[in-house]
Protein backbone atom coordinates (compact mmCIF):
# COMPACT_ATOMS: atom_id res chain seq x y z
CA UNK A 1 0.00 0.00 0.00
CA UNK A 2 1.28 3.44 -0.90
CA UNK A 3 2.08 5.90 1.70
CA UNK A 4 -0.74 8.17 -0.03
CA UNK A 5 -3.09 5.57 0.59
CA UNK A 6 -2.32 4.36 3.96
CA UNK A 7 -3.04 8.25 4.56
CA UNK A 8 -6.13 8.14 3.04
CA UNK A 9 -7.24 5.39 5.35
CA UNK A 10 -5.90 6.47 8.52
CA UNK A 11 -7.61 9.88 7.63
CA UNK A 12 -11.13 7.83 6.97
CA UNK A 13 -10.63 5.53 10.29
CA UNK A 14 -9.76 8.94 12.64
CA UNK A 15 -12.99 10.83 11.16
CA UNK A 16 -14.88 7.42 11.72
CA UNK A 17 -13.64 6.62 15.38
CA UNK A 18 -13.46 10.25 16.63
CA UNK A 19 -15.31 13.02 14.66
CA UNK A 20 -18.86 10.95 13.19
CA UNK A 21 -20.46 10.91 16.73
CA UNK A 22 -19.08 14.43 17.89
CA UNK A 23 -20.56 15.45 14.62
CA UNK A 24 -24.49 13.83 15.11
CA UNK A 25 -24.41 15.29 18.85
CA UNK A 26 -23.66 19.15 17.01
CA UNK A 27 -26.52 18.39 14.47
CA UNK A 28 -28.43 16.90 17.20
CA UNK A 29 -28.18 20.22 19.42
CA UNK A 30 -28.40 22.35 16.40
CA UNK A 31 -31.42 20.75 14.91
CA UNK A 32 -33.02 19.13 18.11
CA UNK A 33 -34.56 16.26 15.77
CA UNK A 34 -33.25 12.98 16.10
CA UNK A 35 -34.04 12.19 11.93
CA UNK A 36 -32.79 15.55 10.87
CA UNK A 37 -29.27 15.06 12.88
CA UNK A 38 -28.47 11.81 11.08
CA UNK A 39 -29.25 13.25 7.94
CA UNK A 40 -27.14 15.67 8.44
CA UNK A 41 -24.69 13.65 9.79
CA UNK A 42 -24.94 11.28 6.48
CA UNK A 43 -24.70 14.87 4.17
CA UNK A 44 -20.92 15.59 6.05
CA UNK A 45 -19.73 12.25 6.15
CA UNK A 46 -20.34 11.35 2.37
CA UNK A 47 -18.60 15.45 1.68
CA UNK A 48 -15.57 14.57 3.98
CA UNK A 49 -15.05 10.78 2.25
CA UNK A 50 -15.33 12.32 -1.48
CA UNK A 51 -13.03 14.80 -0.53
CA UNK A 52 -10.43 12.39 0.92
CA UNK A 53 -11.39 9.81 -2.22
CA UNK A 54 -10.06 12.85 -4.60
CA UNK A 55 -6.89 13.51 -2.81
CA UNK A 56 -7.53 15.82 -0.37
CA UNK A 57 -5.42 15.88 3.00
CA UNK A 58 -5.88 18.74 4.73
CA UNK A 59 -2.97 20.26 6.68
CA UNK A 60 -4.89 20.92 10.16
CA UNK A 61 -7.79 18.06 10.00
CA UNK A 62 -9.88 19.06 13.05
CA UNK A 63 -10.69 21.97 11.16
CA UNK A 64 -11.34 21.33 8.12
CA UNK A 65 -14.19 18.43 9.29
CA UNK A 66 -15.44 20.95 11.15
CA UNK A 67 -15.76 23.55 8.69
CA UNK A 68 -16.89 21.33 6.43
CA UNK A 69 -19.51 20.22 8.76
CA UNK A 70 -20.26 24.07 9.39
CA UNK A 71 -20.87 24.96 5.98
CA UNK A 72 -23.49 22.08 5.53
CA UNK A 73 -25.33 23.09 8.15
CA UNK A 74 -25.44 27.02 6.97
CA UNK A 75 -26.78 25.50 3.63
CA UNK A 76 -29.38 22.91 5.82
CA UNK A 77 -30.65 25.96 7.91
CA UNK A 78 -30.63 28.55 5.01
CA UNK A 79 -32.76 25.93 2.40
CA UNK A 80 -35.23 25.19 5.53
CA UNK A 81 -35.76 28.50 5.91
CA UNK A 82 -36.43 29.37 2.31
CA UNK A 83 -38.81 26.45 2.04
CA UNK A 84 -40.40 27.44 4.98
CA UNK A 85 -40.73 31.31 3.56
CA UNK A 86 -42.36 29.89 0.49
CA UNK A 87 -44.60 26.96 1.57
CA UNK A 88 -48.06 29.05 0.87
CA UNK A 89 -47.19 30.30 -2.59
CA UNK A 90 -46.30 26.60 -4.33
CA UNK A 91 -48.88 26.26 -6.67
CA UNK A 92 -50.56 22.68 -6.18
CA UNK A 93 -51.08 22.41 -10.33
CA UNK A 94 -47.17 22.34 -11.11
CA UNK A 95 -46.64 19.31 -8.12
CA UNK A 96 -45.08 15.90 -10.34
CA UNK A 97 -47.52 13.03 -9.69
CA UNK A 98 -44.79 9.99 -9.78
CA UNK A 99 -45.42 7.22 -11.83
CA UNK A 100 -46.16 4.20 -9.58
CA UNK A 101 -45.39 2.02 -11.95
CA UNK A 102 -41.50 3.64 -12.05
CA UNK A 103 -38.79 1.07 -10.57
CA UNK A 104 -38.95 2.74 -6.71
CA UNK A 105 -35.16 2.86 -6.36
CA UNK A 106 -34.64 5.14 -9.55
CA UNK A 107 -37.58 7.71 -8.24
CA UNK A 108 -35.94 7.20 -4.38
CA UNK A 109 -32.68 8.34 -5.64
CA UNK A 110 -33.52 12.13 -5.27
CA UNK A 111 -34.67 14.80 -3.30
CA UNK A 112 -35.37 14.03 0.49
CA UNK A 113 -34.95 10.59 -0.36
CA UNK A 114 -31.26 10.32 -0.90
CA UNK A 115 -30.65 10.40 2.37
CA UNK A 116 -32.90 7.58 3.25
CA UNK A 117 -31.37 5.53 0.31
CA UNK A 118 -27.50 6.42 2.22
CA UNK A 119 -29.11 5.07 5.36
CA UNK A 120 -30.25 1.84 3.79
CA UNK A 121 -26.88 1.18 2.10
CA UNK A 122 -24.84 1.20 4.97
CA UNK A 123 -26.91 -1.34 6.23
CA UNK A 124 -26.97 -4.15 3.86
CA UNK A 125 -24.81 -6.58 2.71
CA UNK A 126 -21.21 -4.70 1.51
CA UNK A 127 -21.49 -7.21 -1.65
CA UNK A 128 -25.22 -5.90 -2.51
CA UNK A 129 -23.56 -2.36 -1.76
CA UNK A 130 -21.21 -2.21 -4.36
CA UNK A 131 -23.38 -3.35 -7.07
CA UNK A 132 -26.12 -0.78 -6.21
CA UNK A 133 -23.63 2.23 -6.06
CA UNK A 134 -22.04 1.42 -8.85
CA UNK A 135 -25.24 0.69 -10.99
CA UNK A 136 -27.62 3.54 -9.46
CA UNK A 137 -25.14 6.17 -8.00
CA UNK A 138 -22.15 5.59 -10.26
CA UNK A 139 -24.20 4.87 -13.47
CA UNK A 140 -21.99 1.53 -14.87
CA UNK A 141 -23.54 -0.87 -16.53
CA UNK A 142 -24.11 -4.11 -15.44
CA UNK A 143 -21.86 -5.99 -17.63
CA UNK A 144 -19.05 -3.45 -16.40
CA UNK A 145 -20.20 -4.25 -12.54
CA UNK A 146 -19.80 -7.85 -13.34
CA UNK A 147 -16.15 -7.57 -15.40
CA UNK A 148 -14.99 -5.58 -12.66
CA UNK A 149 -16.05 -8.55 -9.61
CA UNK A 150 -15.74 -10.92 -11.74
CA UNK A 151 -19.06 -12.46 -11.83
CA UNK A 152 -21.59 -13.42 -14.39
CA UNK A 153 -24.16 -10.84 -15.54
CA UNK A 154 -26.81 -13.19 -13.93
CA UNK A 155 -25.30 -12.84 -10.76
CA UNK A 156 -24.99 -9.40 -10.40
CA UNK A 157 -29.28 -9.11 -11.95
CA UNK A 158 -29.91 -11.08 -9.23
CA UNK A 159 -28.20 -9.33 -6.35
CA UNK A 160 -29.64 -6.05 -7.91
CA UNK A 161 -33.06 -7.57 -7.60
CA UNK A 162 -32.33 -8.85 -3.79
CA UNK A 163 -30.59 -5.37 -3.06
CA UNK A 164 -34.09 -3.84 -4.54
CA UNK A 165 -36.12 -5.67 -2.47
CA UNK A 166 -34.37 -5.24 0.95
CA UNK A 167 -33.22 -1.47 0.49
CA UNK A 168 -37.58 -0.93 -0.19
CA UNK A 169 -38.37 -2.52 2.82
CA UNK A 170 -35.95 -0.82 4.68
CA UNK A 171 -36.35 2.67 3.66
CA UNK A 172 -40.07 2.08 4.01
CA UNK A 173 -39.81 1.62 7.90
CA UNK A 174 -38.61 3.66 10.54
CA UNK A 175 -35.06 3.20 12.29
CA UNK A 176 -34.90 3.18 15.76
CA UNK A 177 -31.53 3.54 17.45
CA UNK A 178 -30.59 2.00 20.93
CA UNK A 179 -30.06 5.07 23.31
CA UNK A 180 -25.73 4.05 23.10
CA UNK A 181 -26.21 5.75 19.56
CA UNK A 182 -27.19 8.87 21.07
CA UNK A 183 -25.54 8.61 25.24
CA UNK A 184 -22.57 6.12 24.96
CA UNK A 185 -21.52 5.22 28.45
CA UNK A 186 -17.75 4.29 28.95
CA UNK A 187 -15.87 2.01 30.56
CA UNK A 188 -12.37 2.09 32.05
CA UNK A 189 -9.90 -1.42 31.86
CA UNK A 190 -7.23 -3.08 34.11
CA UNK A 191 -5.15 -5.29 32.21
CA UNK A 192 -2.32 -7.78 33.46
CA UNK A 193 0.55 -9.60 31.43
CA UNK A 194 2.51 -8.62 28.66
CA UNK A 195 1.59 -6.41 25.50
CA UNK A 196 1.26 -7.82 22.00
CA UNK A 197 3.45 -6.77 19.29
CA UNK A 198 1.26 -3.76 18.29
CA UNK A 199 0.57 -2.73 21.87
CA UNK A 200 -2.72 -4.59 22.38
CA UNK A 201 -4.68 -4.69 24.64
CA UNK A 202 -4.46 -1.28 25.28
CA UNK A 203 -4.17 0.17 21.69
CA UNK A 204 -7.75 -1.74 21.32
CA UNK A 205 -9.19 -0.40 24.45
CA UNK A 206 -8.58 3.12 24.10
CA UNK A 207 -11.77 3.46 21.33
CA UNK A 208 -15.01 4.60 22.53
CA UNK A 209 -17.03 2.77 19.85
CA UNK A 210 -15.07 -0.96 21.23
CA UNK A 211 -16.30 0.04 24.63
CA UNK A 212 -19.60 0.37 24.01
CA UNK A 213 -19.61 -2.64 22.19
CA UNK A 214 -18.29 -4.48 24.72
CA UNK A 215 -20.84 -2.92 27.41
CA UNK A 216 -23.67 -3.82 24.85
CA UNK A 217 -22.71 -7.45 24.46
CA UNK A 218 -21.40 -8.02 27.60
CA UNK A 219 -23.87 -11.28 29.08
CA UNK A 220 -26.13 -10.43 26.16
CA UNK A 221 -25.18 -12.12 22.99
CA UNK A 222 -26.34 -10.26 20.37
CA UNK A 223 -26.03 -10.33 16.67
CA UNK A 224 -24.15 -7.72 13.83
CA UNK A 225 -27.32 -6.12 12.78
CA UNK A 226 -28.82 -6.05 16.31
CA UNK A 227 -25.28 -4.08 17.61
CA UNK A 228 -25.28 -1.57 14.40
CA UNK A 229 -28.90 -0.77 15.20
CA UNK A 230 -27.84 -0.24 18.88
CA UNK A 231 -24.88 2.05 18.43
CA UNK A 232 -25.84 3.88 14.92
CA UNK A 233 -22.78 1.88 13.28
CA UNK A 234 -23.74 1.25 9.76
CA UNK A 235 -23.83 -2.96 9.28
CA UNK A 236 -20.76 -3.55 7.26
CA UNK A 237 -18.30 -1.28 9.30
CA UNK A 238 -19.50 -3.12 12.17
CA UNK A 239 -19.49 -6.39 11.11
CA UNK A 240 -15.55 -5.87 9.95
CA UNK A 241 -15.23 -4.43 13.63
CA UNK A 242 -16.41 -7.49 15.24
CA UNK A 243 -14.43 -9.53 13.20
CA UNK A 244 -11.41 -7.79 14.42
CA UNK A 245 -12.59 -7.86 18.22
CA UNK A 246 -13.06 -11.78 17.88
CA UNK A 247 -9.91 -12.39 16.09
CA UNK A 248 -7.90 -10.45 18.93
CA UNK A 249 -10.64 -12.09 21.63
CA UNK A 250 -12.09 -9.20 23.45
CA UNK A 251 -15.41 -10.63 21.91
CA UNK A 252 -16.34 -14.43 21.71
CA UNK A 253 -18.49 -15.49 18.60
CA UNK A 254 -20.95 -18.52 18.64
CA UNK A 255 -23.31 -18.90 15.84
CA UNK A 256 -24.39 -15.42 14.36
CA UNK A 257 -23.96 -14.10 18.04
CA UNK A 258 -21.35 -11.91 20.02
CA UNK A 259 -20.59 -11.86 23.50
CA UNK A 260 -18.09 -9.69 25.76
CA UNK A 261 -15.04 -11.84 26.57
CA UNK A 262 -13.77 -10.42 29.32
CA UNK A 263 -15.88 -9.45 33.00
CA UNK A 264 -16.78 -6.17 33.52
CA UNK A 265 -17.86 -4.58 36.96
CA UNK A 266 -20.96 -2.72 37.45
CA UNK A 267 -21.30 0.56 38.81
CA UNK A 268 -23.61 -0.90 41.37
CA UNK A 269 -21.06 -3.65 42.52
CA UNK A 270 -18.53 -1.17 42.37
CA UNK A 271 -20.21 0.77 44.89
CA UNK A 272 -21.07 -2.31 47.08
CA UNK A 273 -17.19 -3.07 47.35
CA UNK A 274 -15.91 0.25 47.53
CA UNK A 275 -18.01 0.51 50.95
CA UNK A 276 -17.17 -2.70 52.07
CA UNK A 277 -13.40 -1.49 51.60
CA UNK A 278 -14.36 1.87 53.32
CA UNK A 279 -15.32 -0.39 56.37
CA UNK A 280 -12.30 -2.45 56.78
CA UNK A 281 -9.31 -0.37 55.44
CA UNK A 282 -8.42 1.35 58.75
CA UNK A 283 -8.07 -1.68 61.00
CA UNK A 284 -6.61 -3.79 57.83
CA UNK A 285 -3.92 -1.22 57.02
CA UNK A 286 -2.82 -0.59 60.99
CA UNK A 287 -2.47 -4.26 61.23
CA UNK A 288 -0.34 -4.92 57.97
CA UNK A 289 2.10 -1.80 58.82
CA UNK A 290 2.40 -3.32 62.16
CA UNK A 291 3.49 -6.84 60.45
CA UNK A 292 5.81 -5.05 58.35
CA UNK A 293 7.65 -3.11 61.24
CA UNK A 294 7.90 -6.19 63.01
CA UNK A 295 9.44 -8.11 60.10
CA UNK A 296 11.65 -5.53 58.15
CA UNK A 297 12.46 -2.42 60.50
CA UNK A 298 16.09 -3.16 61.26
CA UNK A 299 16.24 -6.29 59.48
CA UNK A 300 19.04 -6.05 56.71
CA UNK A 301 18.95 -9.86 56.40
CA UNK A 302 15.96 -9.14 54.33
CA UNK A 303 16.16 -5.60 52.36
CA UNK A 304 19.60 -3.62 51.75
CA UNK A 305 20.12 -0.23 52.94
CA UNK A 306 20.31 1.94 49.35
CA UNK A 307 17.11 3.88 49.54
CA UNK A 308 16.12 3.47 53.65
CA UNK A 309 13.34 1.83 54.90
CA UNK A 310 11.37 5.12 55.35
CA UNK A 311 11.28 4.90 51.23
CA UNK A 312 11.26 1.19 51.33
CA UNK A 313 8.69 1.04 53.19
CA UNK A 314 6.14 1.89 49.92
CA UNK A 315 6.75 -1.23 48.75
CA UNK A 316 7.16 -3.41 51.22
CA UNK A 317 3.15 -2.13 51.61
CA UNK A 318 2.08 -3.14 48.67
CA UNK A 319 4.05 -6.31 48.09
CA UNK A 320 3.25 -7.61 51.65
CA UNK A 321 -0.84 -6.65 51.32
CA UNK A 322 -0.08 -8.77 47.65
CA UNK A 323 1.50 -11.85 49.20
CA UNK A 324 -1.31 -11.56 51.99
CA UNK A 325 -3.89 -11.24 49.70
CA UNK A 326 -3.08 -13.75 46.98
CA UNK A 327 -2.32 -16.28 50.12
CA UNK A 328 -6.09 -15.72 51.37
CA UNK A 329 -7.53 -15.95 47.64
CA UNK A 330 -5.12 -18.10 45.61
CA UNK A 331 -5.50 -17.27 41.81
CA UNK A 332 -3.90 -18.95 38.62
CA UNK A 333 -1.76 -15.94 37.80
CA UNK A 334 -0.47 -17.35 35.00
CA UNK A 335 -1.67 -15.19 31.65
CA UNK A 336 -3.19 -17.07 28.95
CA UNK A 337 -1.08 -16.15 25.17
CA UNK A 338 -3.46 -13.83 23.57
CA UNK A 339 -2.61 -12.85 18.90
CA UNK A 340 1.21 -10.94 18.07
CA UNK A 341 2.64 -12.17 20.99
CA UNK A 342 0.57 -10.92 23.51
CA UNK A 343 -0.45 -12.54 27.04
CA UNK A 344 -2.76 -10.51 29.13
CA UNK A 345 -6.32 -10.37 31.03
CA UNK A 346 -8.62 -7.63 31.38
CA UNK A 347 -11.18 -6.48 33.64
CA UNK A 348 -13.66 -3.69 32.75
CA UNK A 349 -15.18 -1.08 35.04
CA UNK A 350 -18.39 0.83 34.51
CA UNK A 351 -17.82 4.50 35.01
CA UNK A 352 -18.35 7.22 36.32
CA UNK A 353 -19.35 6.23 39.64
CA UNK A 354 -21.13 7.97 42.29
CA UNK A 355 -18.02 8.29 44.96
CA UNK A 356 -14.41 8.77 45.35
CA UNK A 357 -12.19 5.90 44.84
CA UNK A 358 -8.32 6.01 45.71
CA UNK A 359 -5.71 6.73 43.07
CA UNK A 360 -5.16 3.34 41.36
CA UNK A 361 -1.96 1.60 42.22
CA UNK A 362 -0.41 -0.93 39.53
CA UNK A 363 2.20 -3.15 39.25
CA UNK A 364 4.85 -4.01 36.56
CA UNK A 365 7.00 -7.08 36.53
CA UNK A 366 10.23 -8.64 34.45
CA UNK A 367 12.19 -11.41 34.98
CA UNK A 368 13.05 -11.66 31.10
CA UNK A 369 12.82 -9.44 28.25
CA UNK A 370 9.51 -8.80 25.84
CA UNK A 371 12.01 -10.77 23.59
CA UNK A 372 12.34 -13.63 25.51
CA UNK A 373 15.95 -13.27 26.88
CA UNK A 374 16.08 -13.66 30.67
CA UNK A 375 17.37 -11.07 33.20
CA UNK A 376 18.84 -13.28 35.51
CA UNK A 377 16.74 -11.20 38.48
CA UNK A 378 13.39 -10.42 39.20
CA UNK A 379 12.24 -6.48 38.35
CA UNK A 380 9.21 -5.05 39.48
CA UNK A 381 7.60 -1.47 40.09
CA UNK A 382 4.51 -0.77 41.96
CA UNK A 383 2.86 2.35 39.99
CA UNK A 384 1.57 5.43 42.09
CA UNK A 385 -0.91 7.26 40.23
CA UNK A 386 -1.34 9.44 43.40
CA UNK A 387 1.16 12.55 42.82
CA UNK A 388 1.31 11.70 39.52
CA UNK A 389 4.52 9.24 40.17
CA UNK A 390 3.54 6.25 37.61
CA UNK A 391 4.71 8.94 35.26
CA UNK A 392 8.02 9.55 36.37
CA UNK A 393 9.46 6.07 35.15
CA UNK A 394 9.36 3.94 32.15
CA UNK A 395 6.61 0.64 32.29
CA UNK A 396 9.49 -1.82 31.51
CA UNK A 397 13.44 -1.91 31.31
CA UNK A 398 15.27 -2.69 27.86
CA UNK A 399 17.07 -5.42 27.87
CA UNK A 400 20.57 -3.03 28.18
CA UNK A 401 18.86 -1.27 31.20
CA UNK A 402 17.78 -3.70 33.22
CA UNK A 403 21.63 -5.65 32.75
CA UNK A 404 23.86 -2.25 33.14
CA UNK A 405 21.31 -2.34 36.50
CA UNK A 406 22.54 -5.36 37.26
CA UNK A 407 26.16 -4.64 36.86
CA UNK A 408 25.97 -1.52 39.17
CA UNK A 409 25.29 -3.70 41.84
CA UNK A 410 27.75 -6.05 41.68
CA UNK A 411 29.97 -2.75 41.06
CA UNK A 412 30.98 -4.36 37.56
CA UNK A 413 30.07 -0.47 35.99
CA UNK A 414 33.11 0.54 34.08
CA UNK A 415 32.23 -1.24 30.82
CA UNK A 416 29.03 0.03 30.89
CA UNK A 417 27.36 2.10 28.29
CA UNK A 418 27.66 5.44 30.09
CA UNK A 419 24.34 6.69 28.11
CA UNK A 420 22.11 3.80 29.36
CA UNK A 421 23.74 4.45 33.08
CA UNK A 422 22.64 8.10 32.45
CA UNK A 423 19.18 6.86 31.38
CA UNK A 424 19.09 5.11 34.76
CA UNK A 425 19.94 7.79 36.73
CA UNK A 426 17.50 9.76 34.86
CA UNK A 427 14.67 7.12 35.95
CA UNK A 428 16.18 7.49 39.57
CA UNK A 429 17.08 3.66 39.66
CA UNK A 430 20.85 5.13 39.55
CA UNK A 431 22.68 7.61 41.67
CA UNK A 432 26.37 8.80 42.00
CA UNK A 433 28.30 8.30 45.73
CA UNK A 434 32.31 10.08 45.21
CA UNK A 435 32.55 9.64 41.62
CA UNK A 436 31.14 6.07 41.75
CA UNK A 437 27.80 4.49 40.41
CA UNK A 438 25.43 2.84 43.24
CA UNK A 439 22.00 1.54 42.62
CA UNK A 440 19.28 3.93 44.04
CA UNK A 441 17.10 1.09 44.48
CA UNK A 442 15.44 -1.28 47.12
CA UNK A 443 16.97 -4.55 46.60
CA UNK A 444 15.52 -7.93 47.94
CA UNK A 445 17.79 -10.71 48.93
CA UNK A 446 15.34 -13.74 49.33
CA UNK A 447 14.00 -15.47 46.66
CA UNK A 448 10.55 -14.34 48.51
CA UNK A 449 9.70 -11.70 51.10
CA UNK A 450 8.13 -15.10 52.86
CA UNK A 451 6.11 -13.15 55.43
CA UNK A 452 4.87 -16.05 57.35
CA UNK A 453 6.79 -16.53 60.67
CA UNK A 454 5.80 -18.49 63.73
CA UNK A 455 6.51 -15.29 65.92
CA UNK A 456 3.17 -13.14 63.88
CA UNK A 457 0.72 -15.86 63.39
CA UNK A 458 -2.20 -14.60 65.65
CA UNK A 459 -1.41 -10.89 63.96
CA UNK A 460 -1.69 -12.64 60.39
CA UNK A 461 -4.76 -14.58 61.32
CA UNK A 462 -6.28 -11.11 61.83
CA UNK A 463 -5.27 -10.11 58.33
CA UNK A 464 -6.69 -12.76 57.21
CA UNK A 465 -10.16 -12.72 58.90
CA UNK A 466 -10.37 -9.01 57.56
CA UNK A 467 -9.76 -9.65 54.10
CA UNK A 468 -12.20 -12.43 53.85
CA UNK A 469 -15.25 -9.81 54.58
CA UNK A 470 -14.61 -7.91 52.02
CA UNK A 471 -14.79 -9.19 48.25
CA UNK A 472 -11.36 -7.18 47.04
CA UNK A 473 -9.81 -4.19 48.23
CA UNK A 474 -7.40 -2.72 45.80
CA UNK A 475 -4.23 -1.95 46.82
CA UNK A 476 -5.38 2.18 46.79
CA UNK A 477 -6.97 1.87 50.26
CA UNK A 478 -4.54 0.65 51.97
CA UNK A 479 -1.78 2.70 50.33
CA UNK A 480 -4.21 5.65 51.39
CA UNK A 481 -4.89 5.12 54.30
CA UNK A 482 -1.14 4.28 55.23
CA UNK A 483 -0.61 8.09 53.98
CA UNK A 484 -3.69 9.18 56.38
CA UNK A 485 -1.87 8.05 59.37
CA UNK A 486 1.18 9.24 58.14
CA UNK A 487 3.29 5.68 57.84
CA UNK A 488 4.11 6.36 54.70
CA UNK A 489 5.30 10.03 54.12
CA UNK A 490 5.33 12.15 50.73
CA UNK A 491 7.53 15.27 49.97
CA UNK A 492 9.87 16.77 47.44
CA UNK A 493 12.66 14.26 49.02
CA UNK A 494 10.84 11.32 48.07
CA UNK A 495 12.33 9.30 45.59
CA UNK A 496 10.88 9.17 41.45
CA UNK A 497 11.30 5.40 41.49
CA UNK A 498 9.76 4.83 44.81
CA UNK A 499 7.79 1.66 44.24
CA UNK A 500 10.68 -0.20 42.35
CA UNK A 501 12.51 -2.88 43.90
CA UNK A 502 14.64 -5.87 43.03
CA UNK A 503 14.98 -9.44 43.58
CA UNK A 504 18.31 -11.49 42.59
Amino acid sequence: MSDKETNHTELINEYINNYMGKIFYYCLKKTSNKNESEELTQDITLNVISSLNKGNFPNNFSAWVWQITRNIYSKWAKDKSNNSKNINSIDINNIEVIDENDDVINNLIHEEQLSKLRRELAFIKSDYNNIIVAYYLENKSVKDIAKSLSLSVDVIHQRLHRARETLKEGMNMERTFGKRSYNPENISFISNGSLGENGQPWSILSHLMYKNIFLESYKKPSTAEQLALELGISLPYMKEELEFLVNEELLKKVNDKYETNFDIVSKEDQLNMHLACEKVKETLTEKICKLIDLLFKDNDKVITDYVGYENAKWTLLMRVYDDLYYTCFPVNTDTPKKPDGGQWTVVGYEYPVEFVKPDFVGFHCQERHRDGRDLNFFFGQYKFFKYGLANNTPDFLSFEEAKTLEKIYKGKFEDCDKHIIEKLISYGHVKTIEGTYVPNILIVKDRTFNIISNSNLQLIKEIYDLLETVPSIERGYIFDQALKTGWLHYDENTPKNVGAFIRF
